[in-house]
């Protein structure tokens, strides 16, 4: 049995959370509400991006993000380049716009 928050909860509490530290978070697209994949476009505010894409292994609770983008920010036309291809194949994703000069993504689990 799956006992994971649903994703609008997920995500909600997360933006709360970055919120209360003066981090403004962005819902660019809401996806399925209860089991949808989220996507991070991570804006360093220096005209710089990286995207992020949730992921899972072993048994399914381990969380991680894997660097969508690759290892080193990107202009925002290859970021949401990725993003449109992403949301081809799988249209339940979320995307959520994070506007942190630290590049923190807000969310758990390691960065991969």
């Amino acid at each position: 049995m799956d006992n994971r928050l649903p994703t609008h909860l997920w995500v909600s509490a997360h933006i709360r959370a970055a919120d209360a530290e003066g981090v403004a978070m962005t819902v660019m697209r809401k996806g399925d509400p209860s089991r949808g994949t989220v996507i991070l476009k991570l804006n360093r505010l220096d005209r710089t991006f990286m995207v992020l894409v949730q992921a899972r292994e072993g048994d399914g609770e381990r969380l991680f993000w894997s660097r969508g983008t690759g290892p080193d920010p990107v202009p925002e036309a290859d970021a949401d380049a990725y993003i449109a291809r992403q949301l081809r194949y799988d249209p339940d994703v979320w995307v959520i716009e994070v506007e942190d000069r630290k590049g923190r993504h807000w969310f758990e689990g390691p960065v991969r």
